[in-house]
């Protein structure tokens, strides 16, 4: 959304909200092209609590698998046999808005969307998932190999309505639509996360090192 945009649609709902509650104009201070906030400022004060907000008319849309992503280490295979080995995996899934901004675990923002899905859908919404386990995993000679995951992802849209107790950029309250997106429970939708081992060829820079040091004639592991 553009500043221009942001600014008419909040002047514009003030407008409608000041008629239905028998307000007069004197409530908001006129507002300059060069004193319109930028998206960043709302949503700073949506954070900080500086501006009492909300996050209105929450929409789910369908839930739907993420990308892989590497989760583990890998498996160099520098031998001439298969190399088969228990690879431990860990993977951490956020949340970021529509200016790609991440919505922090515990913060204020993720704690208005989890009390607005809540109170609009009867279950509650995460701004983040954590998983770890193990998966064994066999790699054949001159191959490198690790594991991916995949999370059931969802996005949730609404309207943020920001109120101030004293006027801001010449009004008490502004508007900016938002569209979150964020990890959903395993399962919803019939979505399922995804955990796979994936394998590849080695370079010719990397067979090159293979036969170099400690690498030689061995499977080892490297740090993602």
């Amino acid at each position: 959304m553009t500043k221009n945009r942001l600014i008419r649609t909040g002047g514009r709902v003030l407008a409608l909200s000041a008629t239905a509650l028998g307000m007069v104009a004197a409530m908001a201070l006129p507002a300059s092209a060069d004193s319109n906030p930028t998206r960043q400022q709302l949503m700073a004060d949506c954070s900080s609590g500086k501006g009492k907000c909300t996050f209105n008319e929450p929409v789910l849309g369908d839930a739907y698998l993420g990308e892989f992503r590497q989760v583990s280490d890998s498996l160099y295979n520098c031998s001439t046999s298969p190399a088969t080995q228990t690879m431990g995996w860990s993977d951490t899934v956020g949340s970021s808005d529509t200016a790609g901004v991440s919505v922090t675990v515990g913060g204020k923002i993720a704690e208005i969307i989890d009390l607005s899905v809540t109170a609009s859908y009867s279950h509650t919404w995460s701004s983040s998932h954590a998983e770890e386990s193990s998966l064994n995993m066999t790699v054949q000679p001159g191959e490198v190999g690790w594991i991916s995951r995949a999370q059931v992802m969802q996005k949730v849209s609404g309207t943020w309505q920001t109120h101030y107790d004293s006027p801001q950029w010449g009004h008490y309250y502004w508007y900016v639509p938002d569209t979150i997106t964020g990890p959903a429970p395993n399962g919803t939708g019939g979505k399922s996360n995804a955990v796979v081992v994936k394998t590849r060829k080695m370079t010719q820079a990397e067979k090159a090192s293979c036969s170099a040091g400690q690498r030689s004639g061995r499977a080892l592991v490297v740090k993602r």
